[in-house]
């Protein structure tokens, strides 16, 4: 008689689910912007399932998340891949508050959408400025960082009307936590290197990377998402098969968070923005420095 499959029981299926939730100061969002039809959601797709697909099909918005395992820490990356027609103003200066780190996408043979990329970028500091009490319009940003890749993509065209070099000189007037880096979704060229030195410049965990940890596939009715964590003794194990334990996964049917939710998350952020803390999200080097600690946070 051949064994019979037993179900975990509730209890250890709760267990196994909470060892799969992130700490807070773990949990970040990442947004992508950029003007229609240059490739912001094959960027994305890339990412995630290393999938290009060739159909144009316009995005509203896409929500999407993936957790991950480093170094016996629960790491989990929200992707919000917005609207390149910006239906919805309220929606997307709420993005720009609620992001994290930005992925700000031109097509190399589009000089309006270099020049709306740019346009992004100062309304981003801008909105995350005057989220704040006192920061009018038109104020000075130079305290504020935000981790940001201004992304050239479609660079396998023939046809450029953006260079590499003007779009580098644009960023090297920017501060260290800006880098431009020229990529192809549909050739697959530096999307993972798109990824990393985002990383790098927001200081996350570089295994976060799509190229440094191993891709965990999703097993249909099992409780938990991701492998258990390695032994403690795994520190004394070499650079090199520390990064292998790394893994990640792509939840699936994630939901997005509600608009609600989304508030509260600009509160706390714009708070944090306002009374001067540096790491209103750990691992982020979003930063803005007052003299004035009396200042509280004022939602627009």
């Amino acid at each position: 008689m051949p064994p019979v499959a037993v179900s975990p029981s509730p209890a250890s299926t709760s267990s196994q689910e909470d060892s799969c939730k992130p700490p807070p100061r773990n949990c970040y969002r990442l947004v992508l912007l950029g003007s229609a039809r240059v490739g912001k959601t094959a960027i994305v797709a890339r990412f995630l399932s290393n999938k290009f697909e060739e159909s144009y099909t316009p995005t509203i918005e896409d929500f999407h998340r993936k957790l991950y395992r480093i170094r016996g820490e629960v790491h989990q990356l929200d992707l919000l891949d917005t609207s390149g027609n910006h239906p919805f103003p309220a929606m997307r200066r709420l993005s720009f508050l609620t992001g994290d780190l930005f992925v700000v996408v031109f097509s190399m043979d589009s000089r309006e959408s270099f020049e709306e990329a740019i346009r992004l970028r100062e309304a981003i500091l801008e909105t995350k400025v005057s989220a704040t009490q006192g920061g009018a319009k038109g104020r000075r940003h130079q305290n504020l960082k935000v981790p940001m890749v201004i992304a050239g993509n479609k660079c396998d065209r023939d046809i450029k009307t953006v260079t590499v070099e003007e779009a580098q000189q644009y960023c090297t007037t920017q501060d260290d936590c800006c880098v431009f880096i020229e990529v192809s979704a549909k050739r697959n060229y530096h999307v993972d290197e798109l990824f990393y030195q985002l990383f790098v410049v927001a200081g996350l965990p570089l295994e976060m990377a799509p190229n440094h940890h191993r891709k965990v596939p999703l097993n249909f009715g099992s409780p938990t998402m991701l492998p258990p964590s390695q032994p403690k003794h795994k520190a004394t194990l070499s650079i090199k098969r520390r990064l292998s334990d790394a893994c990640g996964v792509v939840a699936p049917n994630v939901r997005r968070p509600s608009i609600r939710t989304d508030l509260m998350i600009m509160r706390t952020k714009t708070c944090s923005l306002g009374t001067g803390n540096e790491n209103n999200t750990p691992g982020s080097r979003i930063t803005l420095r007052s003299s004035d600690t009396r200042k509280t946070c004022t939602i627009q």
